[in-house]
Parts: structure tokens; sequence; C-alpha cells
């Protein structure tokens, strides 16, 4: 392989005029926004089950140690005074919306990659001499227009500027020119660099790799014997800065996933259960890296022989809950026939949507999936299968037990718009205030006598 070419520098911009941008802790943020009352304290938003997954963790709960993807009992344990609520994406959409109008508004080039992240190309518009001026505008039009802060990173590659906005968080601006590229990046973990996840970090650390500079020293051969042709090739140019990805406008992901070969094979229900597990976790992740939901989930199952099959479970609705998401996993690779030993397991998430109907659990994960059998397929067509979800909460709407979860809004006819601390039985904590209001202290009303209605999250902003 011609390693020259795969570091051809002369083919990259000369000036760092790649943005991205990137929201501080979105969905915490927009919560923190729109409950004054929870401005500086630690807010937690995710499922609230026994199975529940932190989705986003304030600035505040991350100093304590929480972080997204662990597990909401962990992080209650860890920031036992945070205010954990449900996920809101009626709010986090309406604000992602303005977020990206001011982005596009630097450029005809604009890539958005995720509910809260993108890329600009600003040598397409009238910016391409002054990115400085660019970033620092469009941070304070963001923050006018949504309240919100957006961190933004600049580099003539999507890699460089990646990691700077990573570099500047919280609420930062950092320029990488092309002559520092070097003096920024070989210091940093190599866990930094995308596409390095846990397994890929656990077999570079095999070769005494821990930062940049370190995964720059290893030869070509050496990668990709370790991680694979296409994983070793990709680490060997990005450890060199190397980043040919033009921002191209209307390429958000199709699908996100995870796979794992296994050193040796493994069989038995408990070890597949187990394995299935580990791989969606890790496909989770970057779902909610990516924002939004998924309603089709994909298990991939290589065999001993090198047979590969492929089953799918599509759902009702797009979904974001990760117990669902899980469970449709499992049910994916058991639809796969797994009667040998296992040598490779993956788990992806398709037809992805930014409107999903976030269906965490609320006291309890659902115990009622209902599945259908699937019609015998080829091995090489996915089956698909129909599992139920839970009920998600109505708009207009009275409130009760059943339909409320924690930071919810509610209107009621006189004391106007909150959101739902609790409800117990017939009783509801409430506070009302909204994103232009002082901070309210609790209310417990009788929903008896003081109804309220469920209303929608874009009415509160």
């Amino acid at each position: 392989m011609d390693v020259e070419r795969l570091t051809d520098a002369s083919r990259l911009r000369s000036r760092a005029t790649v943005l991205h941008a990137d929201a501080d802790s979105f969905f915490a943020a927009v919560e923190q926004r729109d409950k004054p009352s929870l401005r500086g304290k630690p807010v937690l938003v995710g499922g609230t089950g026994p199975r529940g997954v932190v989705s986003t963790a304030s600035y505040e709960a991350r100093r304590a140690g929480a972080h997204s993807a662990m597990s909401m009992s962990r992080a209650r344990r860890l920031v036992p005074a945070a205010a954990v609520l449900y996920p809101r994406f009626g709010a986090y959409s309406a604000a992602s919306q303005l977020i990206m109008v001011e982005l596009a508004g630097l450029s005809e080039l604009i890539e958005q990659v995720s509910i809260d992240e993108a890329y600009v190309d600003l040598d397409a518009g009238p910016y391409g001499d002054d990115p400085e001026r660019a970033a620092a505008g469009v941070r304070a039009r963001i923050r006018e227009r949504t309240g919100l802060a957006v961190s933004v990173g600049l580099g003539r590659t999507k890699l460089i500027a990646k990691l700077a906005s990573d570099a500047g968080k919280p609420d930062g601006l950092l320029l990488v020119p092309p002559q520092d590229e070097d003096d920024f990046l070989l210091p940093l973990s190599a866990r930094a660099v995308p596409g390095i996840g846990p397994a890929t970090m656990a077999a570079l650390e095999r070769l005494d790799v821990r930062t940049v500079a370190d995964l720059r020293r290893q030869p070509l051969d050496v990668l990709t014997m370790t991680i694979g042709e296409s994983a070793g090739t990709n680490l060997f140019r990005l450890a060199r800065g190397f980043d040919p990805r033009p921002v191209a406008p209307g390429g958000e992901r199709k699908s996100v996933g995870a796979e794992r070969t296994f050193g040796a094979d493994i069989f038995g229900a408990d070890a597949i259960t187990s394995a299935v597990e580990a791989v969606a976790d890790e496909a989770l992740r970057r779902l909610t890296a990516h924002g939004g939901g998924a309603r089709t989930v994909v298990a991939k199952v290589r065999f001993t022989d090198f047979t590969t099959v492929t089953r799918s479970v599509t759902l009702p609705q797009p979904s974001a809950d990760p117990s669902l998401l899980r469970a449709a996993a499992q049910q994916a690779a058991r639809a796969a026939g797994i009667t040998d030993a296992v040598r490779l397991l993956g788990v992806s998430f398709h037809n992805l949507s930014a409107h999903a109907q976030l269906t965490f659990p609320w006291d309890d994960e659902p115990d009622h999936l209902v599945v259908d059998e699937p019609e015998a397929q080829p091995d090489d067509q996915p089956a698909e299968q129909n599992l139920d979800t839970a009920r998600t909460p109505q708009f207009g709407r009275l409130l009760d037990e059943h339909n409320a979860r924690p930071g919810l809004d509610v209107e009621h006819a006189e004391r106007g718009l909150g959101w739902v601390v609790h409800v117990r039985g017939r009783t509801a904590t409430v506070r009302f205030e909204t994103a232009g209001s002082a901070p309210a202290r609790s209310q417990v009303l009788d929903l008896d006598a003081d109804p309220l209605v469920l209303a929608a999250p874009w009415e509160r902003v």
C-alpha cells in the first residue's frame, strides 16, 4: 500500500475553514433553560425505570461523575440531588431547528450530523477569509435566539474541527491553524479520535498506544493486522491529521451500530445474551451521540463457518428507549436461530429519526412485549418482527398518574404553564415557571380540584 498516497497533504485545504458546532449538554441545557429553578443544578435526562439510561447529564452532574449511556440508577447514586427528567423531544427539536438555521446562514454547505451537531464549509460562503468572526457571530446569534451555548471548533479538516470543538467545551471557540495541528493533535488521548471505541482502544493499548502521538508511531501494517484493513488504514490517516472528507449536505447518517469479533468463539444462551447486550450498549452510545431514535433494529450473527445471518425487528414508530431497543436487539438475535458457536455479533439501528418518541420506562420497563412469529426467510433476507411499545403522553389530555413523567409540560387554567415534578395518585407536584420567568417553588395540587392538561413543549419557549 502506498503510504505517501494515504497522507498526501496537498489534497487538504490550506486554511482552517471547516467549522464544527456542537451544543453543550444539549438536552440538559434545554431543560435548564426552560426550568429556571434547575439552572446551575445537576440535571439528568433519560429513562427513570430500573434499567433506565442517562441520555444527557448537565455539566453540574458530570462533575460528580455522571455521563451519558450510564445507568440511571448509578447516576442517581453519584448525584443524589440531581433532577431526573423525562426527555421532551419536541423542545429539543425546536431548539435544533433554530441552531441549524443560524449555521446555514454561514454557507451553502452545511452537514447536520445529529440533532445538536453540524459541520459548515466556510469556504462556500462569505466568511472564508475570517472564520473566527463567523464562529463568534453565529455563537452569539444562537445564544440570543435559543438561550443555549454552542461550542465551535475551526480547522482545515472535519477531524481537527471536531476535536477543537470538543477541546473548547463548554461554551468555547477554538481555532487550530494548519501550522499548529501537530501541537494540538499529538498530545490528545487516542480515545478522542473518531472510530476508536472501547474495543479498539483495548487492542491499541496492547501496542502501548495511549496518545495520538503513540498512534502515529505505529506502522501501517501493524495497525491493519491489529484492528483490520479498513479501520487500521483510517486510523493511520487520522493520526497524521489527514481527513479528506468534504462537508456534505444531505449526508445525514442512515444507520448507526456496532459489532464485535470475538477472540474465541462464544456459545451458550447466557454467553450470547450477554454479548448481544454489550454490543447493543455500544450501538446505543452511538445512537445517543447521533441524536434521535430508530425504528428498525438489526442483529448480525456470523457463525464459526463464516455463515452470516441478519434479522431485524421493526417498531411501530421510531424510539430512543434503551430498554425497548435492547429488547428488540435480543429478539432479532434470537430470530437468527443461533444453534452453533458465534464468531461475530453486530447490532445496528436503522430508519433513524430526529423526531423519535422517547418511550423511556417510567416506573418499570415493559414486561409484555408482543412479538409476531417471523415467516421463514432465506439466510440473506432479514425477517421482520413487530414489537408493541409503551404508550407516550398525548398533548391536550388531562394529567394523571399513568401519563405523568417528571419534567413534562402542563398547563393550569389559572396558574398557566409549568412542569411536573411528580404525581402520586391524584396529587401532583408542579412548578409553574417558563424560560422567561423567575424560578418557582413547587406547588402541590389535587388533580380532581385543579386539573392539569399536558402541554406541547414548544408552547413554553
